[in-house]
């Protein structure tokens, strides 16, 4: 045989090896034993060996005499090296031609390997197998395009993060093991404009679809959200299409099929057995919008007549409550929020070093955010696109943990929000990438055929079960975080004598905690999350109060028709309050019956603040300033303290309310009481948030005489 020498590697055997005078020769595919009669002659076959092997690699071929005493000291060839080489019998890389780094008879470090069929990998080698991070490109003949995979391997196989675009145009984008989809992943089919582009986001198992996941089959214009087994829809799940149907039950094989609720746009609903898609089969209950229901047997396709036996009840008739149906609450037939995106926690989890969540060292966990942090910053450096000034100093302020010894302190917990918002701002760091995805399954979800007005509840409790779970990885890393609902003790004693706003007695803590004494999981995480899902989620809001906020728009336009004072006197706001003259521009000016738009101004402007703010303790705070601002022009104008009761203050909020023009006044207010901390609903911003509520509701009800 012969063997290129600058993929030989030649070393003396020890003496264990059981030959004092033996020499190991490896090449790529192959390792042999040389024997010489003496050690003279052992060391003399190694020089020239590793001398004829040392000008292979550089390429010249001046070989002196052999033993003829040249005066140049020739140098071991280097056990790591680049050199190019032709597989001709490895089972798995026959004909192969591989170019790169080599160590010890195997390819190691970068190197690229490339079949005669097309076929190729350019990347990290680790042992003689692709480990790291690689590219590899699969020609298909048939569709005249090739397979092209970009992401991490492990042991000659994809594992890990990766993204794989098929030849026939799907795309794949997520996780590998055993080069199988496995773990949390997105698939996309054909484009916008190909016959069938469809999109699934969810869990894998051993390359098929398994777990909860969301699947957009954009041609039929509908949405699935549920359960899957072996690549089918299976279990509980959630579909809607995009004519206004709602359906909410069980699946088999892909088939709404055993028990299920159906909602119509005009709140028809039928609850019972179904045994096809959008099909009625067996026993149920159909309820009409104005409360009249049929109990029975149904058959038949929603929309193209329906065979019932049964019987037809008009609640109406009866005098006592408790015959009436219960309302219909949905979600109870959906998968469970915590049950959703399971495969994203768990990868967070394994990426701190956490078999399970929970379950592992919290030094360790660090160690592992600085190996993603570093080695993820050396991966950007060899990318093309730079890393922003900013991101690089994100990025260095995250290499500092915040260390605390002594007493949980509310510095210390600012400390750990600081981190924690920059942490999530990097998708670097696992806590920031959990983020990212997180944000990117969400709006897939709740856009598009997603933004469906019965789903608000559900996306609702999404986002607190995210909540939850973020916060059981923070207490992770932070074991001297306190628990949900925790109080902090105050360092610094609060300044004393400031007064109830309302009730005129002197604060104290217990009834009006400030937000961030107490620990929660949303006064922690809500800022970083609740701005990147803010616009699907207010869509949701705002298609579920349409009806509702339609009314009170139409009040609002009207009612602002008035002046001032005319506004002032309707609603019953008492006269000692109505501004007599206003600073405007420096001037004052007396306020006639003609001015519009001038009173309570600075309190208006502050209340449409409202709009501008994601999270609902910025929305609260606004609140309590405008409900501030208020108190300060009637100071100004009343020259005198006095103590407001809820009879004087709440026509004046109605008036600034009004003035305020909030177009989607019900949005914000259901936000708010959806999202808020509850430990904030009986302190000075909960009234003043019941209030607001309250002028919601009374201005749809405002008649003008």
């Amino acid at each position: 045989d012969v063997f290129p020498l600058a993929t030989l590697w030649a070393e003396p055997l020890s003496e264990e090896a059981g030959s004092v005078n033996g020499l190991k020769i490896t090449t790529p595919e192959e390792q042999f034993t040389l024997i010489s009669s003496t050690p003279q002659e052992k060391t003399k076959w190694l020089r020239a060996i590793s001398q004829a092997v040392d000008q292979a690699l550089r390429g010249t071929s001046d070989f002196p005499l052999y033993g003829g005493g040249s005066s140049v000291q020739r140098q071991e060839p280097p056990i790591s090296r680049s050199a190019k080489y032709t597989f001709y019998k490895d089972t798995r890389l026959k004909d192969a031609t591989y170019d790169g780094r080599w160590l010890s008879g195997k390819p190691h470090g970068r190197g690229v390997l490339k079949w005669p069929d097309g076929k190729m990998y350019s990347g990290m080698f680790r042992n003689g197998l692709e480990d790291g991070y690689g590219e590899y490109r699969i020609p298909n003949k048939a569709l005249n395009k090739e397979d092209h995979y970009v992401g991490h391997w492990k042991e000659g196989k994809m594992c890990g993060q990766g993204v794989y675009s098929y030849a026939s145009g799907e795309v794949f984008e997520g996780c590998f093991q055993d080069n199988m989809r496995h773990g949390h992943g997105l698939l996309r089919s054909g484009k916008l404009t190909s016959s069938s582009p469809s999109m699934f986001i969810g869990q894998w198992v051993m390359d098929k679809k398994a777990g909860y996941g969301v699947f957009d089959d954009i041609t039929r214009g509908e949405k699935y959200m549920g359960m899957w087994q072996d690549d089918v829809c299976q279990g509980n799940g959630v579909v809607v299409p995009q004519f206004g149907l709602y359906y909410e039950g069980n699946f088999h094989l892909n088939k709404m099929m055993g028990n299920g609720v159906l909602l119509s746009e005009d709140d028809t609903i039928y609850e019972g057995e179904f045994s096809d898609d959008w099909t009625l089969s067996g026993k149920g209950t159909l309820t009409m919008p104005h409360g009249d229901y049929i109990e029975g047997y149904f058959s038949g396709e929603w929309g193209s007549g329906i065979k019932i036996t049964g019987t037809y009840f008009k609640p109406s008739l009866y005098e006592s409550d408790k015959d009436k149906p219960k309302a219909l609450k949905l979600g109870n037939l959906a998968v469970a929020a915590d049950e959703k995106w399971r495969a994203v926690f768990e990868e967070c989890w394994h990426q701190l070093g956490c078999e399970s969540p929970g379950q592992g060292e919290v030094w360790k966990a660090w160690d592992n955010i600085a190996v993603a942090l570093t080695t993820n910053r050396r991966q950007h450096k060899d990318s093309p696109e730079i890393l922003s000034r900013s991101q690089t100093q994100t990025l260095e302020s995250l290499e500092y943990i915040p260390q605390h010894i002594g007493a949980f302190s509310v510095e210390k917990y600012d400390d750990i929000k600081k981190y924690l918002i920059k942490a999530c701002d990097t998708p670097l760091h696992p806590l920031g990438r959990l983020v990212e995805t997180l944000v990117a399954v969400y709006r897939m979800t709740y856009v598009g055929v997603g933004a469906n007005r019965r789903l608000l509840q559900e996306a609702v409790k999404e986002i607190k079960s995210y909540l939850k779970r973020i916060f059981q990885l923070v207490r992770f890393l932070f074991p001297e975080l306190p628990e949900e609902g925790s109080t902090i003790p105050l360092s610094a004693p609060l300044p004393t004598g400031r007064r109830s706003f309302c009730t005129g007695k002197l604060d104290s803590r217990s009834e009006s905690p400030e937000p961030g004494y107490v620990v929660t999981s949303s006064g922690l995480l809500l800022p970083v999350l609740l701005p990147r899902l803010y616009p699907p989620l207010f869509m949701l809001y705002a298609l579920d109060n349409d009806r509702e906020e339609d009314i009170y728009w139409e009040c609002v336009l009207r009612l602002n028709k008035q002046p001032d004072i005319a506004l002032l006197g309707f609603l019953g706001v008492q006269k000692k309050f109505w501004p007599a003259t206003l600073s405007i521009l420096g001037e004052s000016k007396k306020v006639l019956s003609t001015t519009k738009d001038a009173c309570f101004a600075s309190a208006v402007e502050c209340l449409q603040q409202i709009s501008t703010t994601f999270t609902p303790s910025d929305k609260l705070k606004v609140i309590q300033q405008t409900f501030e601002e208020i108190s300060q022009s009637v100071l100004a104008s009343l020259q005198e303290d006095f103590l407001w009761s809820m009879d004087d203050l709440f026509p004046v909020f109605l008036y600034v309310v009004l003035r305020a023009r909030i177009r989607n006044l019900g949005s914000e207010v259901h936000l708010i009481e959806d999202l808020m901390d509850p430990f904030l609903q009986h302190g000075e911003q909960g009234i003043m948030f019941t209030t607001l509520k309250a002028c919601y509701f009374q201005i749809q009800r405002e008649k003008l005489n």
